[in-house]
């Protein structure tokens, strides 16, 4: 499916970010992935910076290299995100700028250098790993949320300066699923919100895949600055 395709994943050691790269080394692409951790896959196809994405300077040096040996990238996955969930009244602000930090402008960063490799080849898909918090505003996440909902809207207007450049920009809200990030949480607190979707129950990797592999298809040149929002969230 993604012959020849390189595909960039951030936070990709771990959580989604893991369960997508190994999805996309299934389907045969070449993968590139970000995260502040140090990461051995056993593949040939794949290989792994450890760089903070909240750092721009760290970004910027990490795609000189990119872009010396790849040349280019087709496909980015922004992933990587940064949870506390934690009433605001007690929210240490450390806490909530780490959120803004990474789930914002690390965001930024990391597209702002994907687009530029995309531009020359005048081909290109981004797709932002959303969150149900940003439209079900639950207690506790009041910054994560709101990171969110900065990050699709960030995209959004992105997809209006890269339309003229083949590259398309959307965002897969993504539901609870089985990763190191929902175990931080409670059951007690996540069951009832996902008792509250149309289709109650928690995702499964290929309800993510679906998605992703849907606005990474070369098909998908027509749609752009769209959200699917899973399990039904309206």
């Amino acid at each position: 499916m993604y012959t020849g395709k390189h595909v960039l994943i951030t936070g990709s050691s771990k959580g989604i970010g893991l369960l997508l790269l190994n999805h996309f080394l299934a389907n045969s692409a070449k993968v590139i992935g970000f995260s502040r951790n140090d990461f051995v896959h056993q593949s040939a196809d794949y290989e792994h910076f450890k760089v903070d994405i909240g750092d721009a300077k760290q970004v910027s040096a990490v795609f000189k290299q990119i872009a010396k040996k790849y040349g280019h990238i087709d496909i980015l996955i922004n992933n990587a995100a940064v949870l506390t969930s934690q009433y605001a009244m007690i929210m240490p602000a450390g806490n909530a700028e780490k959120m803004v930090q990474t789930n914002i402008l690390g965001t930024f960063n990391v597209t702002r250098e994907a687009v530029k490799l995309m531009r020359k080849n005048a081909y290109g898909r981004v797709i932002n790993i959303g969150s149900m918090a940003e439209k079900l505003e639950p207690i506790g996440d009041s910054v994560y949320a709101a990171s969110k909902s900065a990050m699709r809207t960030m995209i959004n207007s992105m997809a209006k300066e890269l339309a003229s450049f083949h590259i398309t920009c959307n965002t897969v809200g993504i539901t609870a699923i089985e990763t190191d990030m929902l175990n931080q949480l409670p059951r007690e607190k996540v069951d009832p919100i996902i008792k509250q979707l149309t289709i109650p129950r928690y995702a499964a990797p290929a309800d993510i895949f679906n998605a992703v592999d849907f606005f990474a298809s070369a098909d998908s040149s027509y749609i752009t600055a769209q959200t699917i929002y899973l399990g039904g969230i309206n």
